[in-house]
């Protein structure tokens, strides 16, 4: 049973969109997410990072995808919106997935995902292909082929988490970006406040903090298990890459092996942009994303 809550922040004639912010009792704790327009159902998936939230990710073009289909943009636990977990972000978000497509009845959706979103959304359709008609990632896939990692975004947001100041919360930002006027002082006032919350922090360190980062890279090498950038050939859902040409957190030579591998895909590459293409390229995004989704399938 869900529960509303509150329209969208600055209401509906400011957001171009009649947005209500909902909440799904799940065994995680609640779930919250976003709700707008109707049609086919079409779930988006936020970034990490700090003070990140579903809807500083995805509210600008939310409307121009309500227009055509029923909107759900989920706030992953651990980052300030929904209950918070003791589990890993990325393992808690992937469950996320699966509580509101259960807890809604929804059995197969469009998904649309950036960063770390877009991971969990390819995961999620290697693991359940018959839930995913088309996914759409935003960076942040593959493995790069070029470029040293962790790259210059990481590394400052790797900086900020183990010392959080504002100045570095804002050259991290920058980082994201390549028109550093996209951020912004009401951006970075946003930012900070989710961002420095005890809890989101404590969030924020358990993926990005030197120490966990050391971690991952450890129990990688060690692994048996074949790593998820080589199994990209299990994803059966039509496919869409986009990436910023000028990428500094996750550099476009990582969309090679996803472009290669993933069966039916296609890629997208944004110029003048860096790892959020969706703010800064928000009318190409809009635009070459709704001509994705609602082609028309295949006649065979």
């Amino acid at each position: 049973m869900t529960t509303e809550l509150r329209n969208a922040p600055g209401g509906s004639p400011a957001s171009g969109v009649d947005a209500i912010l909902r909440e799904l009792p799940t065994e995680q704790g609640t779930l919250r997410y976003w709700e707008a327009g109707q049609g086919r159902p079409l779930v988006f998936l936020h970034g990490s990072g700090p003070g990140v939230s579903g809807w500083q990710n995805f509210g600008d073009v939310l409307p121009a995808f309500a227009e055509h289909f029923h909107c759900y943009v989920i706030e992953f636990p651990g980052f300030g919106v929904s209950d918070p977990t003791d589990k890993h972000p990325m393992p808690a978000a992937s469950q996320a997935v699966i509580d509101l497509l259960d807890g809604l009845g929804l059995d197969k959706v469009d998904i649309i995902g950036n960063s770390m979103g877009g991971m969990v959304g390819t995961l999620f359709s290697m693991s359940h292909p018959e839930r995913v008609r088309r996914l759409v990632t935003v960076g942040g896939l593959g493995l790069n082929a070029f470029a040293p990692f962790p790259a210059e975004g990481i590394n400052l947001l790797i900086a900020f988490t183990e010392d959080p100041t504002r100045e570095r919360l804002i050259q991290w930002l920058r980082s994201m970006v390549f028109d550093e006027e996209t951020v912004t002082e009401e951006l970075i006032e946003k930012r900070w406040a989710l961002a420095t919350e005890p809890k989101t922090l404590e969030s924020a360190r358990r993926m990005y903090s030197a120490a966990a980062m050391k971690a991952q890279i450890a129990a990688q090498a060690e692994s048996d298990q074949p790593p998820a950038w080589s199994m990209l050939h299990k994803v059966k859902a039509k496919t869409l890459i986009l990436w910023g040409r000028d990428d500094r957190v996750t550099p476009m030579d990582a969309s090679l092996i996803p472009m290669r591998t993933i069966p039916d895909v296609e890629l997208h590459v944004f110029p003048k942009c860096g790892h959020w293409a969706m703010i800064e390229q928000k009318q190409a995004f809009e635009s070459v994303v709704v001509e994705f989704l609602n082609r028309e399938e295949d006649a065979s």
